[in-house]
């Protein structure tokens, strides 16, 4: 089982899933463009003469979800076609995939994964090495493998609909053939927690009953039936189950989320049903948890230091097993027997993993590894013979093996696709840094084109440059291999990645730089950037044009460049971002408000600093083009608060424009939506940054 830091940011895949149902709108008109405006408005639906738009204000708009907007708006708004030469170079990159990291069989002689190379993940088996991968699953639904069973009979799925983050979970024949339902219902997250080792059954959690609870379910496979085992109000998970011998009464070690990485544990025996407290009641601290060898639990936390270390806890009382280190032990997992504690430790964006023995607690020394950015475990066999591992050597798509721990023997499975591509040109990101205006120094990651002239050279041109902030706000921009990132460079544009504070993998104080009203004290580490670069980034004595990037909180961030620290920055493109902190937390679904109150403030006690970081409260000081990126079925995001800063630009004249896919939620998962997102964004850029 891997457990490690909860963080939504983009590199960190521990997906927060779900959305409460949607109010509908009231009555309220929007400010559609006139033709010829730039906007990309098809053509086939001529509507009514523009009416003035609402008032901007919190209460602009209510409800989440593609239920909330009319119809009307969505036609509007849907991208335009792309030309077949831009959409061509867009479909080649995105042609650079690999699988995900997969799970064995338990005679590891196969190898499940997923890999999105139909255009949106679905499940593949490998019966061998490098050998010719058979689909599984099919459809146009993110579908992801979630477990195999351990006796091999059954894989355990997820399937998520349009981007809803509502996904529904069943079983798949190894060989393939129909899905068997275990829950799939609208507006419901239903996610697996536990498979039994004797495969009979498995443990599921749901907020079917409140939309911001989670019950805990056992379901048995056998039988197709399911009760609920676990009720008490709160945002639960099962961390780690432990068995007591068959036919006799778990033990469920529990997670209760209480804020943003902030947690307490507790045991939970299904024979004499009773919450007994295990550590961080009443601390809001970040613990993660999990069983080791006998009856040991073990704890991942920065609660005795700086930084996140691996502990035993018995009594409240934390002993390390990780060594002290001047950074986060980010993940650990332990196999099924208990064999082994393997851990990942994140140092400066950089990915490193180490083995225990779990008894002893005695490192394992590993052989035979590669080197690269990015060296994580994955899942092990039932029997903990071997394990999945994936390399990120930074220059090309991620590479996955299985390790057999007996002879320490590494063996490659699969290989990225990289079609019709030189991948020579790739350009790995080198880790450099800015001063903020207090001095602190803030990580960056930056891509250069080869093409473009040093910084300080006296002939040439600079070349534009991009920042792009990432999304969390606990997120972490890290090096290796990005699809995304070489897209921008080969349009020519240096990309640059800050960690601005409140980022995760820096430290305790680091992350928390940022929490509700100390974020304005930290804001300003995005209009230094910029600042940075027109100074020391100039070629030829003239200093490069800047644009601003992001997706969700780095979405935010984009406006709050361009609105809070206008001038700063020439041109943005915002994906999925907040334009205002009030009506994002009062339609959020709801177990996602709780969570982010922690990191945001309360919309009651804190709301004239809510109101001061809105982006919406400095839509006047806008002045540069902005273009707004949006999913309709965004359940963290609603699609209204893309609609209400648009509107508020749109207004003042400024080169807006708003692009809504009906199908898509928080991020574009969908291969078509991902061309148009990508191909509209790198042309909006091309056109006022060259």
């Amino acid at each position: 089982m891997l457990v490690g830091k909860r963080s939504l940011g983009a590199t960190v895949l521990i997906m927060a899933l779900g959305a409460c149902a949607p109010k509908p709108l009231p009555q309220r008109q929007f400010y559609f463009p006139p033709s010829g405006s730039g906007l990309a408005v098809p053509p086939r639906q001529p509507l009514p003469p523009p009416a003035p738009p609402a008032a901007t204000s919190p209460g602009a708009y209510q409800g989440l979800g593609v239920e909330s907007i009319p119809p009307e708006v969505l036609r509007l708004y849907a991208a335009s076609p792309l030309t077949p030469d831009v959409s061509r170079r867009i479909q080649a990159m995105l042609d650079l995939r690999s699988p995900a990291a997969g799970t064995p069989s338990p005679d590891g002689k196969k190898l499940y994964f997923a890999w999105s190379i139909t255009g949106t993940p679905q499940i593949f088996r490998l019966d061998g090495p490098m050998g010719f991968p058979t689909q599984l699953t099919g459809g146009e639904d993110p579908t992801q493998l979630v477990a195999v069973t351990p006796d091999g009979k059954w894989l355990v799925v997820s399937r998520d609909r349009n981007g809803e983050e509502n996904p529904g979970l069943y079983l798949l024949s190894p060989d393939g053939g129909p899905l068997k339902e275990i829950q799939h219902k609208s507006k419901v997250q239903t996610q697996l927690q536990y498979v039994s080792s004797d495969s009979s059954y498995l443990y599921y959690r749901a907020n079917d009953v409140t939309a911001d609870s989670y019950a805990i379910y056992r379901y048995d496979v056998g039988t197709g039936k399911a009760s609920k085992v676990f009720g008490e109000a709160g945002i639960w998970s099962v961390a780690d189950v432990r068995s007591a011998g068959k036919g006799k009464p778990d033990v469920l070690l529990l997670e209760k989320s209480v804020g943003s990485n902030m947690a307490e544990i507790y045991e939970y025996d299904l024979g004499a049903p009773q919450l007994k407290p295990v550590i961080g009641q009443n601390e809001r601290e970040d613990y993660v948890a999990s069983y080791g060898a006998g009856q040991e639990i073990l704890v991942l936390t920065p609660k005795l230091g700086e930084y996140r270390r691996l502990y035993s806890v018995d009594g409240g009382k934390l002993k390390p097993i990780t060594p002290e280190l001047t950074h986060d032990v980010s993940s650990f997992r332990t196999d099924r027997q208990k064999k082994r504690i393997l851990y990942a430790t994140n140092e400066g964006g950089y990915t490193r993993s180490f083995a225990l023995e779990a008894k002893s607690k005695k490192p394992i020394k590993l052989a035979n590894i590669p080197t690269g950015d990015h060296v994580t475990f994955g899942a092990s066999s039932p029997d903990a013979a071997v394990t999945a591992l994936v390399v990120d050597s930074g220059s090309e798509p991620p590479q996955s093996y299985l390790y057999t721990w007996e002879g320490n023997k590494l063996t490659k499975w699969h290989k990225p696709a990289t079609p019709e591509i030189d991948m020579k040109g790739v350009v790995r990101s080198t880790l450099e840094s800015y001063p903020a205006r207090d001095g602190t120094k803030i990580p960056m990651f930056v891509r250069r084109p080869n093409g473009c002239a040093p910084a300080g050279a006296v002939f040439g041109k600079a070349c534009p440059v991009i920042v792009s902030f990432h999304g969390g706000p606990e997120g972490q921009a890290v090096a290796g291999f990005s699809t995304r990132a070489q897209l921008f460079v080969d349009a020519g544009f240096i990309y640059a990645e800050p960690n601005v504070r409140g980022s995760d993998g820096y430290g305790k104080s680091w992350i928390h730089a940022d929490d509700g009203a100390k974020r304005e004290a930290v804001l300003t580490d995005i209009e230094d950037a910029s600042n940075f670069i027109r100074t020391n980034w100039k070629v030829a004595g003239v200093s490069p044009k800047v644009g601003v990037y992001g997706g969700s909180y780095g979405g935010y961030s984009t406006l709050v460049a361009m609105s809070l620290f206008a001038g700063a920055y020439d041109v943005g493109v915002s994906v999925v971002g907040i334009s205002n902190l009030l009506t994002f937390l009062e339609n959020t679904a709801p177990y996602r408000r709780i969570l982010r109150m922690s990191e945001y403030g309360d919309p009651e006690k804190d709301r004239a600093v809510l109101e001061r970081l809105s982006p919406t409260t400095h839509v006047d000081k806008v002045k540069a083009p902005l273009m707004l990126l949006q999913g309709a079925t965004d359940p963290r995001v609603p699609v209204g608060e893309a609609l209400q800063f648009y509107e508020a630009l749109y207004k003042k004249g400024i080169p807006t424009e708003l692009i809504i896919f009906p199908d898509e939620g928080h991020g574009f998962q969908k291969r078509p939506n991902q061309v148009l997102g990508m191909g509209h964004t790198i042309r909006f850029f091309q056109e006022h940054l060259k």
